[in-house]
């Protein structure tokens, strides 16, 4: 009896496992919290030609600013000339603009950053629209997404240029004013835009040492969306008209062939 009772136990079929003993899956890991960015503030004017829906109102809305829509061209380049506006987004096709020269007319009064909208987006017209003062210059038929990550490097720009630590610095005879944002040039100070006076205070930070245009437009726009090689052209152009001597051969920013632009430390 005892050796039918083993063999019986040899065959008999095995335990069926009960919910709770059955191993469980691995947990899935848990995803990342993605980062908030903190909201913007400020007051945007936008000047374009566009009279349907707001798009690119509702967007600069949601990033946390004020926006002023105009689309009157005249009277919005004399409220750009004479209020103060965080960024004022300017459309050059819009009526009463007159183009390239409302650009202009406002840099020559403000140092607002502007950012040009065109549905001219040609590698010449970019760099007529840097020559003509402004910031940075895009498509009309860019995606929000992309636009708006141009506003928050423009307007991080100016947050970051108010918090440098070093606030004065003198290359030769150049000297950079972070606190009062103005440059001198020989004991005479020159008007730059807000792009100009990052790039200068930039090339400054290494005196001699060669930036390359990647490098260069980078830390322009802090942002991936960092453009061509003309754009970084044009604003090296720009500045060398306004701090040198003679442009044509530049003494202060020198081009270092095969690797960018650097600015001369001096005698």
């Amino acid at each position: 009896m005892w050796i039918h009772a083993v063999a019986r136990d040899r065959i008999s079929p095995p335990r069926r496992l009960r919910q709770h003993d059955r191993p469980r899956p691995p947990a899935a890991p848990a995803e990342p919290a993605r980062a908030t960015r903190p909201p913007l503030a400020g007051r945007v004017l936008v000047i374009e030609r566009e009279r349907g829906h707001d798009r690119v109102g509702e967007a600069l809305r949601r990033e946390g600013l004020a926006v002023e829509r105009a689309l009157d061209g005249r009277a919005a380049l004399d409220r750009a000339r004479t209020e103060d506006f965080a960024l004022v987004l300017l459309d050059i096709e819009a009526p009463g603009v007159c183009g390239i020269e409302g650009c202009r007319q406002i840099r020559v009064a403000s140092d607002v950053p502007i950012l040009i909208r065109s549905a001219r987006g040609s590698e010449a017209d970019r760099v007529l629209g840097l020559d003509a003062g402004a910031d940075d210059y895009v498509g009309t038929a860019m995606s929000m997404t992309e636009l708006m990550s141009r506003v928050r490097a423009l307007l991080r720009r100016r947050r970051l240029d108010a918090r440098a630590p070093v606030q004065l610095r003198r290359v030769g005879d150049v000297e950079i004013d972070r606190l009062r944002h103005t440059v001198t040039v020989a004991g005479t100070e020159v008007f730059l835009t807000p792009t100009e006076f990052r790039l200068l205070a930039f090339l400054a930070t290494e005196p001699g040492r060669a930036f390359t245009a990647q490098e260069i437009l980078h830390h322009l726009w802090q942002s991936d969306h960092v453009g061509r090689g003309g754009a970084c052209k044009a604003h090296i152009s720009n500045l060398r008209r306004k701090i040198e001597a003679d442009p044509s051969r530049p003494q202060r920013i020198v081009t270092v062939r095969g690797a960018g632009y650097a600015l001369s430390p001096g005698p």
